[in-house]
This record gives C-alpha cells, structure tokens and sequence, in this order.
C-alpha cells in the first residue's frame, strides 16, 4: 500500500511486468464511480445493459422470414396434392421434360411439343416447317425409346452392320388448323408395314388441351445400301428387329396416286422470268 491509500498489484503475464490500480467505487453525487490507473469512470458507462427478454430473443426479422418460408412450402405441397387428387388424368399424360414415352402396349410413341415464338409466322401459327420437324423428332425418338438406334440416323443395329439407313419415298401431309404460339401439340406416331420391302410410319397430330386433331401425316420408308446407293429388300434380321414394333391399322391418310403434271411454258397462262 503506497502513500495513496491505493493498492498496487503486479501481474506477471508472459515475463512482462503489468501493474494494475484499482480502487473501491466510491460515491460521486449519488452515483457510483471507480478510479482505475488515475482515471475516474461511471459504471453506467463501462456496465453492459441489463439483459432483459426482449434482447435475448434471435432477430425477429430472420425468424420471421423463417416461419414464412415454412408457410410457403407447406402450401405449395398442398396445393400440388390436391391437384393430382383433381386431375390423375393430366398427371398420367404428362411429359414435363419434352422427352416421349411408349404408350399403347409398347406400340404407339407419344411426345409434346410447346410452340415457341420463333417456330412461327406474322400470322402467330406454327410454320409447315416446325410441324415436319416435329415428325422427324417423334420418329427418331421413337426407335430411340424402343432400343433400336444403331450408330446411323434412324438405323437399328442390324441395319448399321449391313450399310443400310432408311429413305422416305413419299410423304402426305394434310393440316386441318396450324397450332399457334403457346399452344401444346400431342404427337402420337407408330409404324406399320408397307409392301414386302417397305415400312410405313404415321402420325396424329392433336391439341393437347382439347385432343382436337390438327395434323395427320403418313410416309412410306425403303431401305438403301450406303455403298451403291441402291435400294435394298429387308433382311431378315432387321425385319426381325422392326416387326415387333408394326401396328395393323390402316394409314391415316389414304394413298393419293394422282402425281402433279410437269411444268409446261409452252401452255402456261402466266410466266414470270427473273424470280430469285
């Protein structure tokens, strides 16, 4: 104890030499206050606030936004049961992902198409462009999903040993009504035989909404060597491959043999020259 009356206290901390004075509070005009090393503090100033509920409570703005998205999620859920409990039908024939699947005992391919806004015209309807594509996309995806696609384009297995890949020789289109922008087309495709060394392959078009009928087209397939270019019978072990898959129903549209007369300038109305 020095002369003060304060008491000195040395602290060792790491070989280092700390003094430390502190003082009993004293009472300063009604108010607690302490010396420490020669400065007079209040302990309002250096004491914490009291704790009370409130300021031990988590942030009521995280634990709000916490509870709402519990809220959110729990709705959402609901409202996707009480959906597929309304409508087994549309979660049965659903395709969300634009893939396809096999329907009708493994014979008939189904996949929707949604219209996008550059597959149509200035009229909003889909081109006759965006429909044919759609027929090439079920066709492939069709023998795709059946296990049949071989290293060629359409070809199986069997046909990619021999050289062999499909031509269509013909083609009838006939459209009843052009989906427009938005709309989401159904579109079923199968194949049947054609003739000894044909196949055939048809498709229904349909709105997905209505199953109204927009489009029905049917194409007659051969078979051509890749080396020489000319056409080829179905060997048997391609046929073997194929005819699991042939569907006995009649096309569905009927053959049309009228061919379209050569152009003839001599006894045309009208000629126009310098078209580009």
């Amino acid at each position: 104890v020095d002369v003060r009356g304060i008491k000195t206290k040395s602290v060792n901390s790491g070989g280092t030499q700390v003094k430390a004075n502190a003082q009993a509070p004293t009472e300063v005009n009604g108010s607690r206050s302490r010396i420490t090393n020669g400065f007079k503090t209040d302990d309002y100033s250096t004491s914490p606030p009291p704790r009370t509920f409130i300021n031990q409570l988590p942030d009521w703005s995280m634990l709000l936004a916490a509870i709402t998205t519990i809220f959110l999620a729990a709705e959402k859920q609901w409202m996707m049961l009480e959906w597929k409990t309304k409508r087994p039908d549309m979660i049965a024939d659903m395709d969300p992902f634009g893939l396809g699947r096999i329907v009708q005992d493994g014979l008939v391919f189904r996949q929707n198409f949604s219209i996008r806004s550059y597959e149509i015209g200035a009229d909003r309807t889909a081109s006759i462009e965006t429909l044919m594509n759609h027929l090439q996309e079920t066709a492939l995806n069709h023998v795709k999903s059946a296990g049949l696609l071989g290293d060629g384009f359409g070809s199986t297995p069997e046909m990619c040993k021999r050289n062999l890949f499909w031509v269509v020789t013909k083609m009838q289109v006939i459209v009843d009504r052009y989906p427009t922008w938005g709309d989401v087309v159904q579109v079923d495709t199968w194949v049947a035989p054609n003739g000894k060394n044909g196949m055939r392959r048809d498709w229904l078009l349909r709105d997905y909404k209505t199953g109204e009928i927009l489009t029905r087209a049917s194409s007659n397939w051969v078979m051509m060597n890749k080396e020489t270019r000319r056409l080829s019978k179905i060997p048997d072990e391609v046929r073997g491959e194929i005819e699991h898959y042939f569907v006995d129903a009649p096309p569905v549209v009927e053959d049309d043999s009228r061919k379209l007369s050569k152009l003839d300038e001599s006894t045309a109305d009208y000629v126009r020259d310098g078209l580009i």
